[in-house]
């Protein structure tokens, strides 16, 4: 990457422009929901999906004409938000666009666990051109990461499993007395997973500083010395 590309991507244009390409769609995808709710009702999830998918691939395109490039983590969301949610459309049933967040999460979260087994840290190979770390931070920070996938997904299925205007069977419910609305699950999905992301970003902050900070007193010790 040159120097060029990666000062574009710290710029607040370009910060701006890939915080629209993440948020944007799932933003479009409450917005619709909500509308559609009003006008159509109990065919607001699959008018809502049909735009999610639509929108999606106009992230990929802003992406690729804007960043010049194709963000892995949009594309495994492009190749789910896909097929999912054509199934969701084509069968009318929900209950694909429902699991769609667990799968997505599960796929990011064996994707860092698996490369670590595989001898590699894929966070580092992602954001190391942002960060400057030791390899002990980075692992931390995958495996943090990993785990905080593997709780998005837990929190997404015990929620869908609890909707209750939706045709989700019974069966499918792990707690007695919860009970949740579609309306709730779709709102949450903006306003609930990306605060969660939000603090966890800050929460992982202090790890980040403290290394990134390390790195920085020992090049500066290091030109003293020269």
């Amino acid at each position: 990457m040159s120097d060029a590309q990666t000062d574009t991507s710290k710029s607040p244009i370009g910060q701006g422009s890939k915080l629209l390409v993440d948020v944007g769609p799932a933003a479009i995808f409450m917005i619709s929901y909500n509308i559609a709710k009003r006008m159509v009702d109990d065919q607001a999830i699959y008018w809502a999906t049909g735009i999610f998918m639509l929108a999606t691939v106009a992230a990929v395109a802003y992406a690729l004409i804007t960043q010049k490039r194709f963000p892995p983590m949009l594309a495994v969301t492009f190749v789910i938000v896909t097929l999912f949610g054509g199934m969701t459309i084509y069968l009318q049933d929900p209950i694909f666009i429902f699991i769609k967040p667990t799968i997505i999460n599960m796929i990011f979260c064996f994707a860092i666990l698996i490369s670590f087994a595989l001898g590699f840290n894929v966070w580092k190979r992602l954001f190391g051109s942002i960060y400057s770390l030791p390899d002990h931070a980075w692992v931390m920070l995958g495996i943090r990461w990993a785990l905080f996938f593997a709780f998005l997904a837990l929190l997404n299925e015990v929620m869908w499993r609890h909707i209750v205007d939706a045709g989700v069977p019974e069966s499918a419910r792990w707690f007695a007395g919860l009970e949740l609305t579609e309306g709730f699950w779709v709102n949450f999905r903006f306003f609930g997973t990306f605060p969660l992301f939000f603090v966890f970003v800050l929460a992982n902050a202090p790890l980040v500083m403290k290394y990134n900070s390390t790195d920085e007193k020992d090049g500066e010790t290091k030109d003293e010395n020269a």
